[in-house]
């Protein structure tokens, strides 16, 4: 076997790492924007902090029609639910209700909610009405009505979830853009919430009555709505966004009034037992 002597090339070997140059291709601003830190999720170009950043989101293993996607948003503990649900009906917490509440959004609560105020409006608006045609005239029946279940289900539902899915692809056509349809549903649906014990109470056969807590109701869950929502459109590049609030706001007062109308206000009792005669006045043979 022959072996061939091959001299090192030394004036190559001697350059060493000196003789190395590198070229930066991020341009003059990489590095300012190598060190800046994440943008964090936002309406346009401005910086929304208390929506939380899309890799903070839960997110499934499947993609986003199977219901392996959606499991993340329902697996949330009852105790976070219900105080969820009570903070909505603070006005002081309203405005920090995103950040301090609802991190990371939830599908189960909205859900349970809207579920909830439908049998509650059903079954509050059948006891009143049976209780006002047990006190009415002797031989004054009452049949529960199940079609003001089919009307609660199509309306409470219609409005706290379909609702905020067309007004958040109305804003991402518009180029409104990173309020996720998640943070959307939740904070519809749970601003739902106050409805329920509005609901409850409005058992009580006193018109005025009813009618002060409707619109307690639609104060607390329109002032939620409100305090969360404007300052998405606020942010946006265009000033006539804002405009989208009235919309809202109109909207929220229809809901109201449909309540009132359609379960707080049909059943009326008539005269209950004699007249109560008061001294000095006209007599009756």
């Amino acid at each position: 076997m022959a072996y061939v002597q091959v001299e090192a090339d030394e004036s190559r070997l001697e350059e060493g790492p000196e003789g190395l140059q590198f070229k930066s291709f991020l341009g003059a601003d990489g590095g300012a924007d190598a060190n800046r830190a994440p943008r964090s999720a936002g309406v346009g170009n401005a910086n929304r902090d208390y929506l939380a950043d899309s890799e903070n989101r839960p997110k499934g293993g499947g993609a986003f029609w199977t219901v392996e996607y959606y499991q993340p948003y329902f697996d949330i503990d009852t105790k976070t639910v219900l105080e969820r649900c009570y903070q909505t009906m603070n006005p002081l917490a309203a405005p920090t209700y995103i950040p301090k509440f609802l991190q990371p959004a939830d599908l189960y609560g909205p859900f349970w909610t809207l579920t909830t105020l439908i049998f509650a409006l059903f079954l509050s608006s059948s006891l009143a009405a049976s209780i006002s045609a047990y006190l009415s005239a002797e031989g004054t029946k009452y049949d529960y009505d199940f079609k003001l279940l089919s009307i609660a289900v199509t309306l409470v539902y219609a409005y706290g979830l379909a609702v905020p899915v067309l007004f958040w692809l109305a804003l991402r056509y518009l180029g409104v853009g990173e309020w996720s349809v998640v943070e959307a549903i939740s904070v519809w649906g749970y601003a739902q919430f106050v409805w329920v014990p509005v609901s409850i109470l409005c058992v009580i056969p006193v018109p005025i009555v009813r009618w002060v807590l409707v619109g307690v109701g639609f104060g607390l869950s329109g002032w939620f709505l409100a305090a969360n929502i404007y300052p998405i459109l606020a942010a946006a590049e265009a000033k006539a966004m804002r405009l989208f609030i009235i919309l809202i706001a109109a909207m929220h007062l229809g809901i109201a009034i449909t309540f009132k109308v359609v379960f707080f206000s049909y059943y009326v009792v008539e005269q209950i037992g004699g007249d109560i005669k008061v001294p000095g006045g006209d007599a009756h043979p």
